[in-house]
């Protein structure tokens, strides 16, 4: 199962920028006035949809709200607790009060302004207070919504003025009012109807509906881009089901997921009771997706999806050795793989990177105390690079050296950077920095390329191949220390790691 031996494209981008700009003008004729839109997933750098969708852009959202520039604002939610506790957005490593920041840079970057921020269920959180503090002295209007007791079962008490009507009212003047947020369970869809609430008492025609890639409604219930998404979601415990609701009402299967059906009669009636009727007969019927009807290669899209349920399983059993997850997501995912007969040595870097490991063991030193570590990539070309730890520098760093040489037809004994500038960041290192190695981490080796690239064709050469990295998939036997993890998330590489520690010191600086 690789990457590179596919090759194949399985969506269009120009199909889907087509039709889901229709989609949303048509909705948008349909409700007559102002529509709240629930952008669910990532704005920009949506990594998880190109995996799954090969030949997916991953920015190619941001190119269809470029389309309705002219008549759309932006509203970003952020939950309080996830300040709180720093929640962490994994593919940048940043937690979601500087993601916010990002995406309000981003969208500005893309001519697109931010109308509010929403600091969701806040409940005087000091963090969320400092970073709603920020935000109002660069200029950005930030509103902050308590919870609503009972919400969102208690319907009468949510409808009212003590519900939706204590939230204070987001101005915007635009037709589209998209309401995005860093990650899932923000607040986005309870800022939705708050606003149709404040609008509707103001006299303003609006309405709601639903933006989400996935899972996709118009793919059979287990087809692997679906069952991706569940394993994109194990900690939310998301399952994908046959929608009920639209099944009965249109005679159509359509796939969603448990908590937008379980939400669903709630929703029905908060609309109807804020507005007097509701559009919509099913959880799919709300959304606007289109993802579906671009895809022009199934088997190509069916092989990404099962790689992206191997590649979360990595990233799941990382987290419960951390301690971020108590091992339930794991067993969700093992269940997964199970029903697509998958199984981890399906990623065609793993082995690689093990075998690896197992060769600097075998010439470490006799008497060499701490972990053997290797590492695997798969370039472009289909071929696997492996590097492995030694005194001087980390598994990464070796391995994207290896990679760059056999980029750019160097011979491997060929040196890329001078043992001399080696020593001397050694020296710096433990002597001046107080570390106990001089074993380069990937973030010092790159430097030290960059360094050497000045005064060696060889090296230049070497670095002018780092940029075709980006997107590779690449295996760690272990857990990346911060400097390596660093140099690894610049290159832009797809990375997965056994649940395995780097060094057996329980600090790492």
């Amino acid at each position: 199962m690789t990457a590179a031996s596919t090759g194949a494209v399985a969506f269009d981008n120009e199909r889907y920028l087509a039709e889901q700009s229709e989609a949303i003008s048509e909705r948008m004729r349909e409700v007559g006035g102002k529509l709240h839109l629930e952008f669910g997933g990532k704005l920009l750098y949506d990594y998880h949809a190109a995996r799954v969708l090969p030949g997916f852009d991953p920015n190619v959202k941001m190119r269809l709200l470029q389309r309705f520039a002219d008549q759309t604002e932006i509203i970003l939610c952020v939950y309080a607790g996830d300040i709180d506790r720093r929640k962490v957005r994994a593919d940048f490593g940043i937690t979601y009060d500087a993601d916010t920041f990002k995406l309000i840079d981003d969208l500005r970057e893309h001519g697109l302004d931010v109308r509010a921020v929403v600091i969701t269920r806040f409940e005087g959180q000091p963090a969320a207070e400092t970073f709603g503090n920020k935000l109002k002295r660069r200029g950005i209007t930030v509103h902050t919504h308590r919870p609503i007791p009972g919400y969102p079962a208690d319907v009468s008490r949510v409808v009212s003025d003590e519900g939706y009507g204590a939230n204070s009212y987001i101005e915007t003047d635009a037709q589209l009012v998209v309401v995005n947020a860093p990650g899932p369970n923000s607040g986005k869809m309870g800022t939705c109807l708050s606003q149709v609430y404040h609008e509707h008492h103001r006299g303003v025609r609006t309405g709601y509906a639903k933006f989400e890639t996935f899972p996709i409604w118009n793919l059979p219930l287990r087809h692997p881009v679906n069952a991706a998404y569940e394993a994109a979601t194990a900690e939310l415990r998301d399952v994908n089901m046959i929608d009920p609701f639209h099944l009965e009402a249109h005679n159509e299967v359509a796939v969603n997921y448990n908590r937008d059906i379980e939400a669903f009669p709630l929703l029905k009636r908060i609309l109807e009771k804020i507005t007097g009727e509701s559009m919509y007969q099913s959880p799919t019927d709300m959304g606007v997706n289109r993802a579906g009807f671009a895809i022009i290669d199934d088997d190509a899209a069916q092989e990404a999806g099962k790689r992206e349920i191997v590649r979360r399983y990595f990233r799941y059993a990382c987290d419960e050795v951390l301690g971020l997850e108590d091992g339930d997501a794991v067993r969700r995912i093992e269940t997964l793989m199970e029903e697509f007969d998958l199984k981890p040595e399906d990623r065609s870097v793993v082995l690689p990177s093990r075998s690896a490991a197992e060769i600097a063991e075998k010439k470490a030193d006799k008497g060499h105390r701490g972990v053997f570590s290797g590492a695997a990539v798969e370039l472009p070309t289909g071929d696997i690079v492996t590097g492995r730890n030694s005194p001087l520098m980390h598994a990464s760093s070796a391995l994207v050296l290896n990679a760059v040489k056999v980029l750019a037809g160097i011979p491997d004994h060929l040196d890329l950077i001078s043992p001399s500038v080696i020593e001397s960041i050694g020296t710096l290192r433990k002597d001046l920095l107080g570390h106990d190695s001089i074993s380069l981490n990937l973030e010092e080796t790159l430097i030290a390329l960059s360094i050497s690239s000045t005064t060696n064709p060889t090296a230049h050469q070497a670095m002018l191949q780092l940029p075709k990295l980006s997107g590779c998939e690449l295996h760690l036997t272990h857990l990346p220390t911060p400097g390596d993890e660093r140099g690894l998330r610049r290159l832009g590489v797809t990375l997965t790691c056994d649940p395995s520690f780097a060094s057996d010191k329980l600090f790492a600086s």
